[in-house]
């Protein structure tokens, strides 16, 4: 069988979740971790996470669906860098920082269309969707360079499971295969790169992890959100890892179908459920408005460490008909609710507590394992230098 398809790993976890359903039990961490608080408002942890994790590992950039066409392109600030995302004439995606080479000024400026050639407002120099500098304005007048020397920045990039990850520092060497730790394979079942796009949008928020520690957490699910997802929640979660990328599940979801249908019957959809989280800064939550439904939450630092920045977007499986748009676009305003005047609300209230209340470090219990394994990383990263990363990834 196709690997790709192998469905032998989805259904491992979910007999491992139906065995802690049934002794109302989870997998614990090993003990309570204190964090400093200081991890959060700190301009210089800030700094190097900047550099150390957002700089030099993949970041997801967009999604195949964004962007599914020869000479479509995207445009987005990613950690500070300017990128250019492009499908040349063959179909490849390809990144670059989006600085032209005379002068430096942004050679596409609109978020997205499609072109196959990119001439910098400037000056007019043109560039190829391949990135290679194909035209300079007056270029009797401009003087004797070589051409091939001039192009764009180009950035490592790769498209796999309908998600296209690229790394914003062009010294890195990286392997995504070594990052991605075969998670990209099991992603790979939900099939994204034959989904429609939907919609997305940007909602600010408070200091990155902050907002990130929510994704990982089904612990705050029936108070935080008892008036919207309901009391009746779950508040307990097993996790599973990928090196340092997770998938959060609640140990009693979907049990019927799974007890009344034989393994090779059960559901894909069923077997996906859950929030898959991309380290250091994607979550992906399934959905049926409008039709099965994911929205995946791209999020990324701001400027200073006190803000942040989500682009949810939200896929369907299938493009829409009127009655099911609208049920889709109901049920992406109410998750806007939810993340910004739930979740991200509730964050910025309590940055700024922390920052100004004299309390020294915050506590993540043993039944909050993924947000453990998830700061984990983060201080690995910084305590690691660039030759070994690919050690640090490879071991996991």
């Amino acid at each position: 069988m196709n690997k790709i398809l192998d469905r032998s790993e989805l259904a491992a976890m979910v007999k491992a979740g139906m065995v802690h359903a049934k002794a109302h039990t989870i997998a614990k961490a090993p003990g309570v971790l204190k964090l400093p608080a200081k991890n959060y408002y700190d301009p210089a942890v800030f700094d190097a996470e900047m550099t150390r994790v957002f700089r030099r590992l993949p970041l997801l950039l967009a999604v195949t669906a964004e962007m599914p066409a020869p000479g479509d392109f995207k445009t987005l600030e990613a950690a500070g860098v300017p990128v250019l995302l492009t499908r040349d004439q063959d179909g490849e995606v390809r990144a670059f920082v989006n600085s032209c080479s005379h002068r430096g000024t942004a050679v596409a400026a609109e978020p997205k269309g499609n072109a196959r050639r990119f001439v910098c407002p400037y000056h007019g120099w043109t560039f190829s969707a391949k990135g290679d500098l194909v035209g300079i304005a007056s270029a009797d007048d401009f003087g004797a360079i070589d051409k091939s020397c001039y192009g764009l920045v180009a950035l490592r990039v790769t498209e796999r499971a309908g998600l296209i990850w690229g790394i914003l520092d062009p010294a890195s060497t990286l392997s995504f295969d070594t990052f991605l730790a075969g998670y990209d394979k099991l992603l790979e079942h939900f099939g994204f790169q034959d989904w429609h796009f939907f919609s997305s949008r940007v909602v600010a928020g408070p200091n990155w992890k902050i907002a990130y520690d929510g994704y990982l957490d089904f612990y705050h699910l029936p108070v935080l959100h008892k008036n919207t997802f309901g009391e009746g929640m779950s508040n307990q979660a097993n996790y599973y890892a990928w090196g340092p990328h997770q998938r959060v599940q609640a140990p009693t979801r979907d049990l019927e179908v799974f007890e009344t249908t034989p393994e090779a019957e059960w559901p894909v959809e069923a077997m996906l459920n859950g929030v898959w989280t991309i380290f250091p800064h994607v979550s992906i939550a399934s959905f049926d408005g409008g039709g099965r439904s994911v929205m995946i939450s791209r999020l990324l630092p701001g400027e200073t460490v006190g803000e942040s920045f989500t682009t949810q977007i939200y896929l369907m499986e299938k493009a829409p008909n009127e009655a099911q748009a609208k049920e889709a676009h109901d049920q992406f305003e109410f998750l806007k609710f939810v993340v910004e005047q739930e979740d991200y609300a509730t964050g910025l209230r309590q940055q700024a507590a922390l920052k100004n209340g004299g309390r020294d470090h915050v506590l993540f219990g043993e039944n909050e394992g993924g947000a453990q394994r998830f700061h984990q990383w983060v201080e690995k990263l910084i305590q690691t230098d660039d030759d070994k990363l690919e050690a640090l990834f490879a071991v996991g």
